[in-house]
């Protein structure tokens, strides 16, 4: 006789997360009805915070770690401040949870690598929080260039200033996505970085142009900025055959291809799926954590990350901060 449903599903990962700012908000918010996921509660030392954010989401609110871990979490998300990542994580894992951290994994190189290695040493699961490689858009553009030959890539992101931020610049906060996305398409790793970054009207740089090389060949270029009065997210990808545009706010993808000598082509719409990139994300690190597949963004490809970020504030004399071998080439 064959097994009931329930009893063929696996028992729902019991998940906590750590920091209730936007981010934490939302991770927990999608977390409420994530089939497979039991939300346990929501951590944060500001009690106003958890209790506010705990009353939306109907579920219950500590203030520490050693609170979570009493309630019997199996994994947790860490979006607290970058500073923070850490510590937190060290202790998360030593304690055998999973652990999904926000990006940038933190912030320094030695931090990332301290966390890559605690969580390999112990055995669980640790995934950085790009949540950008989720979008929609990032997927119909990785599948329209598959088995290209890459020549350049342009990525703009760019916006207004954002109040809630301090502690880190332009390069940290938005640049770090798209160093992830180029790697992520390209399936290489950035060697060489031009960087020209500029404080305009903040304390931290708000205007950032970086160019790159990648290892295999490819060139690749980011505008961002806090200085535009509204929001824009295009990816440009030129290869030997087709020139394709994503924009990632409205989730539209278009090809060019055929190329004529009289300059003319032919163009066409991409379809893209409609999902939310943070319930894609969550779901794929509840499949890491069964060990149904690797994590989709891992240690590894966060610390790389924030390795090419510091090297871009750092300036192009600057070494490469981390081996081209922590790089595992995009699926």
């Amino acid at each position: 006789m064959a097994n009931s449903a329930s009893e063929q599903a696996p028992a729902a990962i019991r998940v906590g997360v750590l920091g209730v700012g936007v981010m934490g908000y939302n991770h927990a918010r999608v977390l409420t009805d994530l089939p497979g996921a039991e939300l346990v509660a929501i951590c944060d030392p500001d009690e106003v915070q958890r209790n506010k954010a705990a009353g939306m989401l109907g579920c219950a609110a500590v203030g520490s770690l050693d609170e979570l871990l009493a309630l019997g979490v199996e994994a947790v998300v860490i979006a607290a401040p970058t500073h923070l990542h850490h510590d937190i994580a060290i202790a998360a894992i030593a304690a055998g949870l999973h652990v999904l951290v926000e990006k940038p994994i933190a912030p320094t190189v030695a931090e990332g690598e301290a966390i890559v290695a605690a969580a390999r040493a112990r055995g669980v699961a640790l995934m950085v929080g790009h949540v950008e490689r989720f979008n929609p858009a990032v997927e119909a553009i990785s599948k329209a260039i598959k088995g290209e030959e890459i020549l350049s890539i342009g990525i703009t992101r760019v916006g207004p200033f954002p109040p809630r931020m301090s502690n880190v610049g332009v390069v940290i906060d938005l640049a770090v996505h798209d160093i992830d996305l180029i790697c992520h398409f390209t399936g290489s790793h950035i060697t060489e970085v031009q960087p020209q970054v500029k404080a305009a009207v903040a304390e931290r740089e708000d205007i950032a142009l970086l160019q790159f090389r990648t290892a295999n060949g490819v060139l690749a270029h980011i505008n961002t900025n806090w200085l535009t009065p509204f929001k824009a997210r295009t990816v440009h990808v030129a290869t030997r055959n087709k020139y394709v545009i994503g924009d990632l706010l409205t989730r539209q993808v278009t090809e060019c291809f055929d190329y004529r000598p009289d300059g003319s082509y032919s163009m066409r719409h991409l379809p893209v799926a409609y999902a939310e990139p943070l319930r894609v994300e969550l779901t794929h690190f509840l499949q890491a954590i069964r060990g149904e597949k690797p994590p989709a963004v891992s240690g590894e490809d966060g610390v790389v990350s924030i390795a090419t970020a510091i090297r871009c504030l750092e300036g192009p004399e600057a070494a490469p901060a981390v081996a081209p071998t922590l790089v595992r080439a995009a699926g």
